[in-house]
């Protein structure tokens, strides 16, 4: 291993002011060629075509996850949480820096057309033949395989799982934070130091202090508004939709052996459900807008004008619907054959539903767990059972039924 020295290295960061890396593991990751090709990877998809300042990385998304994931070990450690060893730590940490390290381009429309799972990925290029795999061998033969378990919820130590995934952990606090603060808004701040002190670890869980209840109150009512005003946004929604359709329509052309004048080796790869993890790795978001340039001269127009439309925003319009009103759908899908648009590709009806808290994960998924409060008695009360907020929040997760389609 390479001299660290004692002095710890820092990065300069937006929201979060620092982010100290002070193991020489650590620092090693971040210089590997996949956690690299994160820089070229947005973290908010299609989301810079409604806030132009949503140019942000997952690299970055990951560096801040990592730091909050140290920042919060850290005060365990200072409180002499027990359980929690060193080597413990470092699982965590890493855990937390690579957790999105899967994620395609465009992930979550590549994930729905092609079956894609970003943490499967995550996995794989953990415990695979790559360049992270090797250096996390350095620790021990066995430290990637307990790493990725982080990632799969299958680490033995659920609280460390809860750091990384759960509905208080350093993920969604970053990128609820990073999120607000590069589209512009203000809906998704909160006290971020506040809820560091009243988290607690307790009977293997991550719990919070009843005296903090209303900063988690704000957490939630933060994570609830920037679903419905950044992520469901109309506009964001139909730059996402678009971009799904080009993935259909090639999937498609590529099924029908249609001849495409360009077509990368890997994303071919794609299209055939062989995606290996080297190939996986040659896709980002720079090859895919250029392989979507040279696509606006196909020769099928559906698939060169959804290319075009995406490249150069000519989204789709949008409409709220009643949700019997399967008259306005029939109506707009005959007058879009009509304007020879196929509706396959340019009509889209779709109900957002709001996923800020939701009670009932816990049982489906490990790691998943409801907030609770620490009473002054010890005992743990789940959080929308003390708040009239939480609850409300609960009531209000499905969306107005929006139908999507060109402007004729």
């Amino acid at each position: 291993m390479e001299n660290w020295g004692e002095e710890e290295k820092v990065f300069k960061d937006p929201v979060h002011k620092y982010v100290y890396v002070q193991h020489p593991i650590i620092w090693k990751i971040i210089g590997a060629r996949e956690f690299q090709r994160l820089r070229r990877i947005r973290q908010l998809g299609t989301g810079y075509l409604t806030f132009h300042g949503a140019e942000h990385s997952r690299f970055a998304h990951s560096l801040g996850a990592y730091e909050l994931t140290r920042k919060i070990i850290s005060r365990f450690m200072r409180n002499r949480y027990a359980a929690w060893s060193e080597e413990e730590n470092l699982v965590c940490l890493c855990a937390a820096l690579l957790h999105d390290i899967g994620h395609a381009p465009f992930s979550h429309s590549v994930e729905s057309v092609f079956g894609e799972n970003h943490e499967q990925r995550s996995c794989e290029i953990i415990i695979e033949d790559t360049e992270v795999h090797r250096i996390l061998c350095e620790i021990s033969p066995d430290f990637p395989a307990r790493v990725a378990s982080v990632i799969q919820k299958t680490y033995p130590q659920d609280i460390v799982v809860s750091l990384v995934s759960s509905q208080l952990d350093a993920d969604r606090m970053d990128y609820l934070l990073r999120d607000a603060y590069m589209t512009g808004v203000s809906y998704g701040t909160f006290d971020l130091g506040r809820i560091l002190r009243v988290m607690r670890p307790y009977q293997g869980k991550i719990v919070v202090k009843e005296s903090g209840k209303h900063a988690v109150e704000d957490y939630l009512m933060s994570r609830y508004q920037m679903y419905w005003q950044v992520y469901f946004h109309p506009v964001t929604r139909s730059a996402e939709i678009l971009l799904r359709n080009i993935f259909l329509r090639a999937k498609y052309l590529y099924q029908i052996r249609y001849a495409f004048a360009v077509l990368p080796f890997s994303l071919e790869k794609l299209f055939l459900g062989e995606l290996t993890v080297a190939y996986f790795l040659m896709l980002d978001e720079c090859v895919m807008q250029a392989v979507f340039l040279e696509w606006t001269k196909e020769k099928d127009r559906t698939l060169a004008d959804l290319c075009q439309r995406f490249l150069f925003r000519k989204l789709f319009s949008y409409q709220i619907i009643e949700d019997d009103d399967k008259h306005a759908v029939a109506q707009m899908a005959e007058t879009l054959v009509k304007a020879q648009y196929d509706p396959t590709y340019y009509l889209h009806v779709e109900h957002p539903i709001d996923h800020s808290y939701d009670i009932y994960h816990s049982e489906q998924a490990k790691g998943e767990t409801p907030i609770f409060l620490l009473t002054e008695e010890k005992k743990l009360v789940e959080i929308s059972t003390q708040s009239a907020i939480v609850r409300s929040i609960l009531g209000e997760q499905r969306g107005k039924r929006h139908m999507y389609f060109p402007k004729l």
